[in-house]
């Protein structure tokens, strides 16, 4: 029979648990401590819980982590890990230690189905949502390797920014975050956790009522008609639609609602896009991350130059529309904005359908 991964427990079900097996129901919450706060997955360390019921929990669930496949290191001293699950896929979360914060970009899919033109991982499709587990799962592997760096530190921001569309795997994401904003777990207050989305419109909504944490769109077009070119979900949600939703949504941060503006040369770069944009966010409060378009195998499309962005960025700054350009670390290990595709390091200027290939032999191998 299957054991139920240990971090795909709830706390109310860990009480349960508890109770059901003699012990007090508070213990189902020092369970979960011991998993984020002390990055312990080995129940028979658990000092606080009796041998019996340890020996319980070791034979119960399962208490294992993805395994990490490659870890490569960027010049910036960012890394990317790749990960393999229980059943032999393959996911990505990068590592970015700066001076003030810690940040991981987690993935919260394997895939994506949503076939943005410009990101490498739209172009694998999707195999499956993440759960919960493996989420959190994610920030325990992030929290051990800065131990193996030297780095005292633990991860202070998430990023929902990896492999997948977080709304798309909309219960599970919103379970994580409970765990990695609670102060008995990993502690992170509501401004550190973003969660982004290319547009599901009726997620976001739901998001707002749920969790309090920060929202960023991926807009990179603020022309219905073109949107839709680059992003097929703007078909079914328009940005009519979007903004209706967003003027509701219940901002957490002082600049609000973050968007973020892939800067791609002679597509979405122009002043009359950002015209565009002003419009959009009119009444918004709002910030737009500037993003050179980080080029990767199988697509023409290059970063906007210099002057040309500088333009851009003028014009939104004279409107009072903060708009910082923001340069994406570990390009140099396809672990940048729009680049992961789950590739090792002999794979990197590989196309991403080529990879996904390989990745998909490798798991029917696994099966035989």
């Amino acid at each position: 029979m299957t054991r139920i991964h240990a971090l795909n427990m709830s706390e109310t079900a860990w009480k349960e648990w508890c109770v059901s097996e003699g012990a007090k129901a508070f213990l189902g919450s020092q369970i979960i401590e011991w998993m984020t706060r002390k990055n312990c997955m080995d129940p028979m360390a658990f000092s606080n819980v009796s041998q019996s019921l340890r020996a319980r929990l070791a034979e119960s669930f399962d208490w294992s982590l993805p395994a990490v496949d490659t870890v490569l290191q960027s010049d910036d001293q960012s890394e990317k890990i790749l990960l393999k699950t229980h059943d032999n896929l393959f996911t990505e979360c990068v590592l970015m230690p700066s001076e003030n914060r810690v940040t991981l970009c987690v993935s919260s899919q394997v895939g994506c189905r949503m076939a943005c033109t410009f990101c490498q991982t739209g172009k694998m499709g999707l195999s499956r949502n993440l759960t919960r587990g493996e989420i959190l799962a994610q920030i325990i592997l992030a929290n051990r390797r800065l131990i193996e760096r030297n780095d005292e530190r633990r991860v202070t921001n998430i990023v929902f920014m990896g492999m997948g569309e977080p709304l798309d795997n909309f219960d599970e994401v919103v379970a994580a975050c409970e765990v990695m904003l609670d102060e008995r777990f990993f502690a992170l207050s509501k401004h550190r956790v973003t969660v982004s989305t290319s547009g599901l419109v009726p997620a976001i909504e739901e998001l707002g009522k749920r969790v309090p944490v920060s929202l960023a769109i991926s807009l990179h077009s603020a022309d219905d008609e073109q949107r839709s070119g680059m992003m097929p979900v703007n078909k079914k949600y328009p940005l009519s639609e979007l903004k209706e939703t967003l003027l509701r949504y219940p901002v957490q941060t002082r600049h609000g609602i973050t968007f973020e503006y892939v800067m791609i040369n002679g597509v979405n770069d122009s002043i009359q896009h950002a015209k565009k944009l002003v419009k959009f966010l009119h009444g918004l409060k709002a910030k737009v991350n500037l993003i050179p378009m980080n080029p990767h195998p199988g697509t023409t499309m290059v970063a906007t130059d210099p002057e040309r962005m500088r333009d851009f960025q003028k014009y939104l700054g004279e409107r009072s529309i903060p708009a910082p350009v923001r340069y994406s670390r570990g390009q140099d290990v396809s672990a940048a904005c729009g680049q992961l595709a789950s590739k090792r390091k002999n794979e990197l200027a590989l196309a991403p359908r080529t990879v996904a290939l390989a990745r998909r032999k490798e798991w029917l191998d696994s099966r035989k």
